[in-house]
């Protein structure tokens, strides 16, 4: 776990907003037909939400993505993206223990 490269992730605020979101999806999105605790949000859902391009979404998905704070499911077309709660389990763990 890089933390300085979480905490960049985490000093935007739309970024912020998707991960409390993506906490309780089943409140933030309509249901489609799947578990949200199997795979999230979807991409679409997300972008429509935070109403920013679809490229500006994708780009803040793939940074969360790329430092271990989300995960990606493909499911057809479409991308669902889950909260990694190991992450922030282990991210308040290097908080408490060193700052």
């Amino acid at each position: 776990m890089n933390e300085l490269e979480i905490f960049k992730a985490l000093s935007n605020q739309t970024r912020l907003q998707i991960l409390q979101w993506l906490r309780e999806p089943e409140k933030h999105f309509p249901p489609q037909g799947h578990s949200f605790t199997e795979v999230g949000g979807c991409v679409g859902q997300i972008q429509q939400k935070c109403g920013l391009t679809q490229s500006t979404v994708s780009e803040y998905l793939a940074l969360l993505q790329r430092v271990g704070l989300i995960t990606a499911t493909r499911m057809g077309q479409w991308t669902y993206y889950k909260r990694n709660d190991e992450a922030f389990e282990a991210l308040g763990k290097f908080v408490q223990s060193t700052l």
